[in-house]
């Protein structure tokens, strides 16, 4: 198997800081407990920083800029690590992925960084997309990467009750039970729901998240997707801040951390 070959001549010690570098991972989350390290099984950040120790002379640690829970998919999580030595960056990216092995993860870019930048704290926006295929024969091809439905949901009255959830609200209804965050109360920006060919598609896009919110909304949303909730409900559902209140929580399989906003990006974005 071939190995990106990392000569002497593409990197130099440096004596004053470590070199820094943000990655950009895509990864399939069904084989992990999760992005952050666990003792009770494999992570995607565990297999990063296996990876990351081989071009080092210690153990580094990667930081992402946000935990995804087990089984949730990633398109574009972002995460960063100090090397002790100068590595190009494109030898960076395929000395990972050459290390990485058969893990379902693929580092897109790796990309030098200021040593003040933090692949967390620096971030502005978090987006996330929620795949829903709607139809009564099961999966045989998207198993794990999309929530199959029976039925054929609204997708427009599945906006409606959305854009009760947009803005700044105490999402308590909609927190897992174990999450850690000190207030349950977030500003959402945006929510889209729209039909992506064969499939539902819910876009959301936040400053951050609570732990399991994103499949929490989703769940509620299907309800009203298939007629059993409407808007109101949505919107008594949210002002109880009763978790026992929220819809059954959509499984994991069709969640993907699409992309992180920092405010580097601004202006391409805005461009």
């Amino acid at each position: 198997m071939w190995a990106p070959y990392i000569s002497k001549s593409l990197w130099v010690e440096s004596s004053v800081t470590m070199p820094r570098y943000k990655l950009t991972i895509e990864y399939d989350g069904a084989p992990y407990q999760g992005w952050q390290w666990q003792d009770h099984g494999p992570s995607v950040q565990g297999a990063v920083e296996a990876a990351g120790s081989k071009l080092n002379s210690a153990p580094v640690t990667v930081y992402g800029s946000g935990r995804t829970d087990s089984g949730v998919h990633a398109l574009g999580q972002i995460a960063h690590m100090d090397l002790d030595k100068d590595i190009r960056q494109d030898k960076v990216r395929d000395a990972l992925n050459f290390h990485l092995g058969q893990h379902p993860i693929s580092i897109l870019d790796a990309e030098l960084v200021d040593n003040e930048w933090h692949a967390r704290f620096d971030a502005i926006e978090r987006r996330y997309l929620y795949r829903i295929l709607d139809r009564r024969p099961r999966l045989a091809l998207d198993r794990g990467r999309v929530w199959r439905l029976p039925v054929k949901l609204d997708v427009d009255a599945m906006q409606d009750a959305a854009n009760v959830l947009i803005g700044k609200h105490d999402f308590s209804t909609f927190r897992d039970t174990q999450c850690q965050a000190k207030s349950p109360v977030k500003t959402l920006d945006e929510i889209l729901v729209l039909r992506a060919g064969a499939e539902v598609h819910c876009h959301f896009r936040a400053r951050s998240f609570l732990h399991k919110q994103v499949r929490s909304l989703v769940g509620s949303l299907a309800e009203v997707g298939m007629g059993k909730w409407d808007a109101e409900d949505m919107q008594a559902a949210l002002e109880s801040r009763d978790r026992r209140e929220c819809g059954p929580v959509a499984p994991p399989d069709g969640l993907y951390l699409t992309q992180v906003i920092y405010p580097e990006n601004l202006e391409s974005l805005e461009g």
